[in-house]
């Protein structure tokens, strides 16, 4: 995990708090980025986090890296579960369907990923688990 996360996760926090979550710390990076919002598998609520993404034709990639952190994101079990999800993107609200990639889907998925964003190779490294790959379609 970067030693700066922390910092980097409660200034994204209060940058998206104070805009109104217009704005991210992924926005001024310059990163594609969305807003992916899926039911609590058990809290049967909505929960929201901004992803870096993959726009790729007319579909978008994400992938459960956190930083190559040895935990599974939370959102990734709850995408898993319900299948379904909505997209803030370029500001419309999309709902999606996602599909988890596998063998050579997800080999493929994931090139066109790293050149977006070379460090997804560096969290991979950093993690023992396979990261999970996402297409999210519009429905």
């Amino acid at each position: 995990m970067p030693k700066l996360l922390p910092q980097i996760v409660w200034t994204d926090r209060k940058l998206q708090r104070v805009t109104g979550g217009r704005v991210s710390v992924l926005d001024i990076a310059g990163l594609p980025n969305l807003v992916l919002t899926v039911v609590g598998r058990k809290s049967g609520l909505p929960r929201s986090t901004p992803l870096l993404c993959v726009p790729d034709g007319d579909t978008w990639l994400i992938a459960g890296s956190y930083f190559g952190g040895p935990d599974m994101p939370v959102w990734v079990g709850n995408l898993r579960a319900a299948g379904e999800a909505e997209i803030a993107y370029d500001g419309q609200q999309l709902p999606v369907t996602a599909t988890e990639l596998a063998d050579d889907d997800r080999a493929a998925a994931w090139l066109v990923m790293l050149r977006t964003w070379p460090n997804f190779a560096r969290y991979e490294e950093r993690t023992d688990r396979l990261i999970p790959v996402f297409r999210l379609e519009r429905r």
